[in-house]
């Protein structure tokens, strides 16, 4: 595939790295003459200087006939900008990297709709959910947000003391909003059906809004017993993300910071958060705060070091589980060593999100769910596509697929079987692997 990556700093150079090893066509922008000369010299792509915001520098590197174009500069108005005017010009694909949480939040304004991108993406908020991903609960953690943020897939696991124990999927009585997309039993995974029956131990991936989500958890949780006390040491954008996720019913969520500034704002933006202003990085401070009781403890502090000695400090002195958030690959061979559970690499995580882009057709995006051999697509629905011509009941979808979400000019939703999708539409679709294919053949126009 043809891609130009805007922007040759830490993320962009290793963004480029990662897709030269794929066997891509590379075309990387930046401003900077010092950055273009070192990914000429170490590694196999097209550079051009220039600003990522101009079109004759856009034009030069091939946007108008690219399969993908990834904006990832050190500047949020600037991705935006480049990305949607790469689209304007012809890119087929546009995903610009925001660091701000204002330009992800829909209740404001919609950025990514008005700029025509096919995706913002933000590595503190990916990281976020990386480090939610490893914390292990018996209730349920976000596995994905789709749909521009307003369609969320968590994975619940169901009690023996749930009320949904012994009822097919289709007598539980769930909200229209809803669906129960997996199942996951004694290891095997597949794509739920209406008259599947519920047992404990279930793994079931439940998609739909965050608000309706939340309605089903104590019918298939059932009781939830005592809460995970977790304690996040660093109040950025990663740490903020993170308290976010966490922040219901089955978490007790502390965040330390160092600035007291910050420590407000986090207070009057997180509700059900214990904002603390320490640092995290002196063992005094964590036997004070009783890190040591806590069942996890997450280092995600702006400094690889800080992180990796606070989760140290943190082991050594009796917390459960600890994390850290580590950027420098060369201290992978090092953390295991030192008796931390689970380290997580924003580079790592941005590259397994591009990788998941690099589709061709009408699939937007590519994301395999677990380990049990299931999708979950984002695709476009094209003019003239089989999918338009029935309601979703009538159509030749394979069996073990479910259309899981409809996103429809201003707004999300989950579809009945008497819904009919529209060309321009863009369809959030779980299956099996071995019937992606004939899945994505129904959306497009061949």
């Amino acid at each position: 595939m043809r891609i130009v990556v805007l922007g040759a700093g830490t993320v962009g150079e290793s963004i480029a790295a990662l897709l030269c090893q794929n066997g891509h066509g590379v075309t990387v922008v930046d401003h900077d003459a010092d950055h273009i000369r070192r990914v000429n010299e170490t590694l196999d792509v097209r550079g051009l200087c220039g600003s990522a915001s101009q079109s004759s520098v856009l034009f030069q590197a091939g946007v108008t006939s690219c399969d993908l174009c990834l904006s990832v500069t050190g500047d949020d108005e600037v991705n935006l900008v480049s990305a949607s005017m790469a689209k304007a010009m012809g890119a087929r694909r546009t995903v610009a990297r925001v660091y701000a949480p204002v330009f992800r939040d829909l209740s404001t304004f919609d950025y990514q709709r008005h700029f025509r991108i096919d995706r913002l993406i933000s590595l503190e908020h990916l990281s976020a959910m990386e480090l939610a991903r490893g914390i292990r609960h018996p209730g349920s953690v976000v596995v994905e947000n789709l749909a521009r943020g307003e369609i969320e897939v968590h994975e619940m696991l169901v009690s023996p003391k749930s009320k949904s124990l012994g009822k097919s999927i289709r007598e539980l009585g769930l909200p229209g909003g809803v669906r129960v997309g997996s199942i996951v039993r004694e290891g095997e995974s597949r794509i739920a059906s209406a008259d599947d029956v519920v047992e404990s131990g279930d793994r079931l991936t439940v998609i739909g809004s965050r608000k309706e989500v939340d309605s089903v958890k104590s019918m298939l949780c059932g009781g939830t017993g005592s809460r995970l006390s977790v304690v996040i040491a660093g109040g950025g954008e990663t740490g903020y993300h993170l308290a976010r996720i966490l922040e219901t019913q089955r978490f007790n969520v502390s965040l330390f910071d160092t600035d007291r500034e910050r420590c407000d704002l986090l207070a009057s933006q997180l509700q059900n958060t214990t904002v603390v202003f320490t640092d995290a990085t002196r063992r005094a401070s964590l036997e004070e705060e009783r890190v040591g009781a806590a069942d996890v403890f997450v280092a995600c502090t702006g400094e690889d070091e800080n992180n990796i000695m606070a989760a140290v400090e943190a082991r050594d002195i009796g917390t459960k589980t600890v994390m850290a958030l580590v950027s420098r690959p060369d201290y992978a061979h090092v953390v295991g060593k030192l008796g931390i559970d689970l380290t997580v690499s924003p580079r790592e995580v941005v590259a397994k999100q591009i990788l998941g882009y690099l589709n061709s057709g009408p699939v937007i995006s590519r994301t395999s769910l677990g380990e049990g051999g299931i999708c979950i697509l984002e695709i476009e629905v094209n003019e003239g596509a089989p999918i338009t011509e029935q309601v979703l009941a009538n159509t030749s979808l394979p069996e073990r697929c479910l259309v899981a979400a409809v996103i429809r000019s201003e707004f999300a939703f989950v579809p009945g079987a008497d819904d009919r999708l529209k060309p321009g539409d863009t369809v959030v679709v779980m299956v099996d692997e071995d019937h992606a294919e004939a899945a994505i053949r129904m959306f497009g126009n061949d």
